[in-house]
């Protein structure tokens, strides 16, 4: 028996050597060197307790009481079931994970190449497969937030014709995961994970948290290619400078970080759900009605991604705290303006940044931030990114159940 389990083993190695080989040189060794850059920084930040966003103050208590929104969540419920059913048991054990596992932290914006994913992509997908993924999507977005997740997952086509680097970018490179068992009146939630876009859902009753959430891409604008004219963000683009150009003088001066955008702005991305983040800029204490009105404007744009009745029910939670809602600015301020901006609250922080190019340095200038490439982030600070918060509430309510 051992002599002939050796020859099978043998036999199949035979077949698997050529494959192997392959795989291994269609790898390049400094994109594998890049890859376990990232891996260890991701072992390093999950490795840390998570706490959340904060200021150099430390947490804020009592911000996200568990609360009976009078709205229903059962319609995701079942697109969370239907999606489950759709996979068959090898799919299910690498999508499939505890409501409070490890795995909602273990996301990246950057390409697939140097950050492996786990739970089951576009890619691999059947054609039911996919119509219960996407329905997933369209029962949890708005039909903006639809739209744009779309179009985002477009522009990774436009990088595989700019580059020609299968192994990195493609449009259905995009992974979905399952965390704890859909129910609308249990946690549960999902994720999806890839390039550019990376969506954390969490459902607790009647209510939802969307974040982290990272929307980008590059380019922004598609020149060329199948997806010529598929265009991402200049709404969140346009809304920042505008919002900029409607304060006075004095007031930009108090927002300003810094007068000159020469690089990519640090921001509370992938590994920083921990990052402490003291506010700066302009309060909104300090803006006028008028002003206040084009903030409200410009945080909806981000919020308005998530369904809308949920939406609307964020959308209370930060305009309570508008007036402790700051403002700040890198760049300069006219029509044509690269920049950075952030929105920062005890509630909300909004990031949005004109970032260096990465697969697009054969038509833009390599090392030069450029509004061809795109990075947002929203984060729930103080500890209710996930929905953990509110899990942690909803855990020592039940348990003894």
């Amino acid at each position: 028996m051992q002599c002939k389990s050796l020859r099978t083993l043998l036999t199949v190695s035979m077949f698997l050597a050529p494959a192997i080989s392959l795989a291994q040189s269609s790898y390049p060794q400094s994109l594998l060197n890049t890859k376990g850059i990232f891996s260890r920084e991701g072992a390093t930040a999950l490795g840390e307790p998570y706490r959340g966003v904060t200021t150099s103050d430390g947490i804020i208590e009592n911000l996200f009481p568990l609360k009976d929104t009078g709205l229903s969540t059962a319609s995701l419920a079942e697109a969370g079931t239907a999606f489950l059913d759709s996979l068959d048991d090898i799919d299910l054990s690498r999508a499939h994970f505890p409501i409070d596992d490890p795995e909602w932290r273990n996301w990246s914006n950057v390409d697939v190449g140097i950050f492996a994913r786990h739970g089951v992509s576009l890619e691999e997908m059947n054609d039911i497969q996919k119509a219960a993924a996407w329905n997933l999507l369209r029962v949890s977005l708005s039909a903006e937030g639809l739209q744009t997740t779309r179009d985002i997952m477009k522009t990774e086509q436009t990088l595989l014709e700019l580059n020609e680097e299968s192994i990195r970018y493609g449009e259905e490179k995009y992974y979905f995961t399952v965390m704890g068992v859909p129910s609308a009146t249990e946690p549960w939630g999902w994720q999806l994970d890839g390039h550019h876009l990376v969506i954390n859902y969490f459902i607790q009753g009647g209510q939802v948290v969307m974040t982290p959430t990272f929307l980008g891409g590059e380019p922004v604008v598609a020149q060329s290619g199948m997806y010529e004219g598929n265009t991402i963000l200049q709404e969140e683009q346009d809304l920042g400078l505008a919002f900029m150009s409607s304060l006075d003088a004095q007031q930009q001066r108090t927002a300003t970080i810094e007068y000159e955008k020469t690089g990519n702005a640090a921001m509370a991305a992938a590994n920083a759900d921990n990052m402490v983040l003291d506010y700066e800029g302009i309060p909104g204490a300090a803006l006028t009605p008028e002003q206040k009105g084009k903030l409200i404007t410009l945080i909806a744009q981000y919020v308005g991604t998530m369904r809308d009745d949920q939406a609307a029910v964020r959308m209370d939670e930060v305009e309570r705290h508008l007036n402790q809602t700051y403002f700040s600015w890198v760049g300069a301020v006219n029509p044509d303006a690269v920049f950075y901006y952030r929105v920062h609250s005890p509630v909300v922080l909004i990031e949005f940044d004109h970032q260096n190019p990465v697969g697009t340095t054969m038509i833009n200038q390599p090392g030069t931030p450029t509004r061809d490439h795109i990075h947002t982030v929203i984060r729930t600070p103080n500890g209710n990114d996930y929905g953990k918060d509110l899990l942690r509430q909803h855990l020592r309510d039940h348990q003894h159940q």
